[in-house]
Order: structure tokens, then sequence, then C-alpha cells
């Protein structure tokens, strides 16, 4: 091969690419002379480009795709950009710009990223994944595109979602992005209106289920664990019929974890001591009713109550204090219809007609909505939280924004600006009585990032529910003063990747304490969390 289709292929690879910051010398000895346009710039000038490129953009769809063709181009750019202005780019690179970016995969779809694993392939799992090429694998988000987001099944357009989920690693925690890999498992999908559209890229069949999804479950995780031996497994947007199950076969097997059961639950309990910071209230006095059943909502409450049980409270009592609300009314020791992971938040009580009724019935002191049915936090719902309480915890935490509970507006204005409010998607600050509230959002980025770069750096085994306890404590200890006066209970987007290692020293330091690493101590954890860190420079 000669010199110059060397230095053709080098552009064409978005690890080693540098684009217009190659050097003359670089561009001689590469064989990329007259390749690329003589000007020689920085890595500085190359995002001050994205940048106002991105600004000639009305439409948060294409700037998504602009950045995906950017990180399929040239990496180090991609994130450069993103770190550069993390709180202004993490929702268009995930969610809630991600959302559109599925459902319209197939209408938009450029270059390939990650491995596509069908059904069709059962017993050629391994072979197909050895087609990656970095041989060392740390993470792997997985899903099968069931319910993305609030959106429901979306076949492989789910793929968006381990894509921009780890580079969120990387932009988030500085977890380096030639250790993660995105997966979709295709089994089919029962979108009609994706069955019938011509340009869709997945299998044409309805979803597998049973037994024969499981064994292609355990053909995957046996080929990771024998390809990628240090890997951690994110499962990602699973239906709760497979989500659960899913987690319970193997948490105690290989260093794994779901991030919308586990993720969303260590964010909720951190968005739960931001508030208890404003109210001044102790975990174990809190009463908390959920709007949604599902995979989130008991995993949420189940880390709740092992809090609660951390600060002295028995399980058992601690778990009384949460119920649970879905399309079939309180979830109930009558009824008949709760699946096993619902059961140990049935309480016994008498039907109720609504949601707002619950409120009253049962008085609690925070409601969390995790239904991804919009507007249901309605104003009768807010106003008895705020007759009952003098600061309401209010949490919509379903997404993407059109999936709300509420709006930060509606919360502040029918509570008279006495809510603590967070939500799953970002809202703009309200002004309210002369007052200005800037809404949290309570977003699994505080979290999954720096678990990954927590179990990057050791090694770890396992993901346990104590770890997330901790990067829980870890997310709300940053919270200033200044931020809870506005009644803000999450640190700041705009300086997530510290907020991170900050977090990830903890659950680091946890892990090493519980003999769960693979590698030896450091003198300085966070120094060493530090070091390892991907940064985007050229090199």
């Amino acid at each position: 091969m000669s010199d110059q289709a060397t230095g053709y292929a080098i552009l064409h690879d978005a690890r080693r690419n540098k684009g217009s910051s190659f050097s003359a010398e670089e561009r001689r000895t590469l064989g990329l002379e007259g390749l690329l346009p003589p000007g020689i710039g920085t890595l500085e000038t190359q995002v001050a480009r994205i940048h106002a490129e991105l600004a000639t953009l009305d439409d948060d769809l294409q700037k998504y795709l602009l950045l995906s063709d950017l990180q399929s181009r040239n990496e180090t750019l991609f994130y450069a950009v993103l770190m550069s202005d993390p709180a202004t780019f993490m929702p268009l690179v995930y969610t809630p710009t991600v959302g559109e970016a599925c459902q319209k995969f197939d209408h938009v779809f450029r270059a390939a990223r990650g491995i596509y694993l069908p059904i069709s392939a059962r017993g050629r799992l391994k072979e197909l994944l050895s087609h990656w090429p970095e041989p060392d694998v740390r993470f792997i988000v997985v899903t099968d595109g069931e319910r993305i987001l609030g959106l429901g099944d979306l076949g492989v357009g789910g793929m968006g979602i381990p894509i921009g989920k780890l580079s969120l690693y990387t932009a988030c925690a500085g977890v380096p992005p030639q250790h993660c890999l995105p997966i979709t498992l295709d089994v089919g999908t029962n979108n009609h209106d994706l069955l019938e559209d011509p340009l869709y890229l997945g299998l044409r069949q309805p979803r597998v289920r049973g037994a024969e999804y499981m064994a292609f479950i355990d053909e995957f995780v046996q080929a990771v664990e024998s390809l990628f031996p240090q890997c951690c497994l994110q499962w990602e947007d699973f239906a709760n019929i497979n989500a659960v199950p899913i987690l319970a076969r193997y948490r105690d097997r290989i260093c794994t974890y779901n991030d919308d059961i586990q993720g969303t639950a260590a964010v909720a309990l951190a968005g739960i001591f931001g508030a208890l910071r404003i109210s001044g209230g102790k975990l174990t006095d809190q009463r908390f009713l959920f709007l949604g059943g599902g995979s989130a909502a008991t995993g949420i409450a189940e880390l709740i109550s092992l809090s609660m049980a951390q600060e002295g409270l028995p399980i058992e009592q601690a778990r009384a204090r949460i119920a649970l609300y879905d399309v079939n009314g309180l979830m109930t020791t009558a009824r008949t219809d709760l699946a096993d992971f619902q059961k140990p938040f049935a309480i016994d009580h008498a039907p109720v007609a609504s949601f707002a009724e619950a409120v009253n019935a049962l008085r609690p002191t925070g409601i969390i909505g995790v239904s991804t049915v919009p507007k249901l936090f309605n104003q009768e719902v807010i106003e008895a939280m705020a007759a009952i309480n003098p600061r309401p915890i209010i949490f919509p935490y379903s997404n993407p924004t059109s999936r709300s509970e509420c709006t930060a507006e509606e919360a502040y204005r029918w509570s008279e600006g006495r809510a603590i409010f967070a939500s799953g998607s970002p809202f703009p600050p309200v002004h309210l009585n002369d007052k200005t509230f800037v809404p949290g959002q309570g977003n699994n980025v505080y979290i999954f990032p720096a678990m990954g770069m927590a179990v990057f750096a050791t090694g770890s085994k396992r993901v346990t529910e104590e770890m997330f306890i901790v990067a829980a404590k870890g997310v709300a200890e940053q919270v200033g003063q200044a931020d809870l006066d506005q009644g803000l209970i999450y640190p700041s987007q705009s300086r997530i990747f510290t907020a991170s290692l900050h977090v990830a020293e903890k659950i680091a330091t946890y892990i090493y304490d519980q003999d769960l690493a693979r590698t030896k101590r450091p003198d300085d954890i966070g120094a060493h969390l530090r070091e390892l860190a991907y940064k985007p420079v050229y090199r």
C-alpha cells in the first residue's frame, strides 16, 4: 500500500484523525500532503469551528446528527467539543434529543457504530462479537430496544441509547472511549409502524419471548465473558418483564447493573438527600408515593429502603413508608395482578379513586413520577401535596420532556413556590413572586459515568446496591448552599466532570474497602482516577 493510501486511511480512522490539526511534519511522514487544505489549525480552532457550525442550526436533531458525524470522523474533536460545554451538549447527545434520534433512526442512519446481534445469529454470537476491533472492552451498554426512554418499542433504533450513554461515560467521567462498546440485541419488534416501514433496518418479526429469549441472553453474556473477561455489562431500556429477571440472573455472577433500575434509583436518592438539606427532615421520617410501578419505581423504592435501613430503620418498616400507584390504582395486598418485584411495596389499604386521593389518604412527603405518562401531576395533586407539606418533594422523573408528569413552572406555581423540584428532563428557570427557581434535573448522568470510572479504575468484580448509595451521597454532598437557596438539589452540569470524579473516588474507595477490586489500591485514589481519565488532546 502506498504512503498516500495509508494517509488517506488515517483521515478515515476516527481515533487517529486530527483533520486540519496534523502538523507539517506529520503530513509529510504520514502521506497526508495534498489530502488536506494547507492551513494548519489547533484543536481549539477546530472546537470553535464546530461551535460556529452548530450555532447556524435551529433544529436539535440536526445538531445531534452533526455531532454524530463528527464522532465518526474525529473522536478527539468530538469529545473536546462535548467537554468544552457539557451542560449545552449533554441534552444534544443524550436526553431529550436522543429520543427523537431513536424514533427516526432508520431514516437518518449514517455510519454504523457498535455491534448488532440479531437473534437470527443464535449459536454465532461470539463470532459476531469478535468482529469488534478492540480486544480490551471494559464497558458494554446493551439494549434490546423494547422500552426506549418513555417512547416504547423502537427496535434497532434503540441503538442511539447505548451510543449516547457511552459518549457520556467518556465526556462526563473520563472513561477512555476505546474501552467502550455499544450493543443492540435484535430480537424483533412489536412496533407495527416499524415492521411496515420500508426503511426499517432491524429484523422484521415479532419479538421473541420466554425461554428462547433468555437462551439468547445467556449466549450473549457467555460470549462477552469469553472475549472480554474484565467487562462490565450495563443493561439499558429493557421492558420490565425482562429487565428485572435479567438483573436478578446475573447481578451476583458478573460485573453488571441496570441503569434504569439502579442508576435511576441512585440519582433519585441523591435528589432526596439534596431535598432534605432544604427541608431539614430526616430520611427515616419521609413517606414516598410513586406514580408508576415498574422496575424504575421499585428500584428507587428499594434503594431508599436500603438507605433508610442504613440509618437504623428495619427494612420492612422502611418499605412500609413507600407506596406505588400504577394504571390499576394503588398497589395493595388485595391486588392479584402484582409481579414478584412489586409485592414488597404492596400496602394494606382500601382502593382509592385517583392519584390525588392517594396523596390525601397516605400523606406522603414526596411524590416520584416514573410513569412515562405526561401531566398526571396535575394541579389537584400538587395543591394536595402543598397542603400537607411545608416543602413538598415533587420529582417528575419520566423523560423525554414530552413525558414529564408536570413541568417545573406548574410545580412551583401550584405549590406557591414551596415545592422542592427535580425532573428527568431539563426545564428552564422559573420566575415566580420576585424569586427565581432553578429546577434540578435528576439525570442518571450524575451516576453512571462515575460508576463506570470507578469500576474501570478498580477492575471491580461486582456492582452492588451499596455502591449506588455511596454514589448518591457523593452527588448530594457537592451541592452548595447557594444552589440550595435557588432550589437546585444537584450539582451544576457545567462542572459534571469534576463532580463525576468526586463520586467515582467515593465509589472506588468503597470497592477497595470491600475487597471487590482486581487492581492494587493506590496511595491516592483521587489522583489515580485523574491520571487515568481520558483527555481529548491530540497525541
